[in-house]
């Protein structure tokens, strides 16, 4: 965050100082924060009032602790900065702070593979200068505009994930730190249950490249014809990413090794570059060239992009995070989060760094899939059989159930699949079962929690999470 008094903050949001003599004297130096656990020296503390908590309450706190002062809607005894909406002031004041210092702002969105895809570009980046990025999944209008604050005068590039739930959301963020690159990585099934169908879905993602000024950028999946065809919806300069052979940037000769990790060549209009890299899954080839179109735009030759993908490992936790314990049994967290094409991708590189051992596939339910919820998790747990997953458990209620069902009809009619109510059942029925040597991959939407699972696992041995080293 860059210095501002709270007289600047109030002027910025169109916001009133409250509780102090001097609000030109009173300097905002560190971190804008929402969670009053996370106040440090010379923070701005964001009240937003919860469904279970209101961040007013933590007010006088926050102060006592360190904070500078609070973004609040109402007076709260200590130096603040009043408005009418919280939430609102917050996206005014990230805009303004990112138009202040002239940050690039490289934007991304996608179905699918938006983290792994933002870890990959900030690495790449950071190669060349200062970046800063969405931590994690905070993606929405509360952590985007936080991740934006953080940026300060020596940041040069700023990559920033956003999400959507409905029309319109992405719109909103481009507004508040409009993008100069923009990158969408796919359409698929996330959210078809809000969104109603996948030609809603790409309308949603392809406000990212409307939004871009005509000398801007625009990135867009060859391989998904829904992203291809937003190249009409913009007047920046498009770069295309994928495996067609008309890609701007696009890998050829692609090998899955033995140990789950993809290795290809990749081309550019600058050259070309050999890349094996560290991330597990064939998958991740369609991300590793969607973060190398963002490095080719910005300028890196095409030999410094592969050596970087090379390096770049995971920066956010329980996205194919594998880890092995002394035994031999290795455990692939991947229980952020799950949806049917991310669910697929994660069965295959199950399957391929499962050569020659016993594979298990604990999965639990994709959330938000609407009408298509059953039909989704039947066709995952049919495709477990096909790809001859050892064994498949289902995690959870009924929708958890229709995994099993898929699988039952596609030929799993003994022990090769079950259906267990919830995570303590799947680590009891674990610890039973396995040998040493198995493969485990965990994966669900978030609010199952299946992380529980790997963690139990490994808890067992004594071992740690490597961040996606074996």
């Amino acid at each position: 965050m860059i210095t501002l008094s709270l007289a600047e903050i109030a002027e910025i949001v169109g916001g009133q100082p409250h509780d102090t003599a001097d609000a030109a004297a009173v300097r905002v130096t560190g971190p804008v924060v929402r969670d009053s656990r996370d106040v440090r020296p010379g923070s701005l503390f964001v009240a937003l009032a919860g469904e279970r908590v209101d961040g007013h309450d933590f007010a006088a706190a926050v102060v006592e602790a360190g904070a500078a002062g609070v973004l609040a809607t109402r007076p709260v005894g200590v130096p603040a900065v009043v408005v009418d909406d919280v939430l609102t002031a917050l996206g005014r004041l990230a805009r303004a702070v990112v138009t202040r210092l002239g940050t690039e702002v490289v934007a991304l969105t996608g179905s699918a593979g938006k983290t792994s895809t933002k870890d990959l570009i900030a690495q790449l980046l950071q190669h060349r200068a200062p970046t800063v990025w969405t931590p994690g999944s905070l993606n929405n209008e509360i952590g985007l505009p936080l991740t934006a604050l953080t940026a300060d005068e020596d940041t040069r590039h700023l990559v920033l994930e956003m999400g959507a739930r409905g029309i319109g959301h992405i719109a909103y963020l481009t507004g508040l730190t409009p993008p100069t690159i923009g990158l969408v990585l796919n359409v698929g099934s996330a959210h078809i249950g809000e969104f109603g169908g996948r030609e809603q879905i790409a309308q949603a993602k392809g406000e990212l490249v409307e939004a871009l000024p005509a000398d801007g950028h625009a990135i867009l999946n060859a391989d998904d014809p829904l992203v291809r065809a937003m190249f009409a919806r913009t007047k920046a300069p498009v770069t295309l990413f994928g495996e067609a052979a008309d890609a701007d940037v696009r890998a050829e000769d692609v090998v899955l090794g033995d140990d789950g990790r993809p290795s290809f060549t990749l081309r550019t209009p600058t050259g070309c570059g050999a890349v094996k890299l560290r991330l597990y899954g064939e998958h991740h080839v369609s991300n590793a060239l969607a973060a190398a179109a963002v490095a080719h735009v910005i300028g890196m030759p095409a030999d410094e992009i592969a050596t970087a993908l090379s390096e770049a490992g995971t920066l956010s936790r329980w996205r194919m995070e594998v880890s092995e314990r002394g035994d031999g049994v290795r455990i692939v967290n991947d229980a952020y989060n799950a949806n049917p094409e991310s669910m697929r991708a994660a069965l295959r590189a199950l399957v391929a760094m499962g050569k020659g051992r016993r594979t298990w596939a604990v999965l639990g339910t994709m959330a938000e899939l609407g009408d298509a919820s059953l039909a989704e998790h039947d066709a995952v747990g049919r495709l477990a059989v096909r790809l001859n997953v050892s064994k498949l458990v289902a995690v959870g209620g009924q929708e958890a159930s229709w995994l099993r069902l898929g699988a039952y009809n596609e030929g799993s009619w003994g022990e090769e699949s079950v259906h267990v109510s919830d995570a303590r059942a799947a680590i009891d029925l674990l610890r039973s079962e396995l040998r040493p040597g198995d493969v485990v991959l965990v994966k669900a939407s978030r609010s199952v929690g299946l992380e529980a699972v790997a963690t139990a696992l490994l808890e067992d041995d004594g071992a740690a999470g490597e961040g996606g080293r074996a």
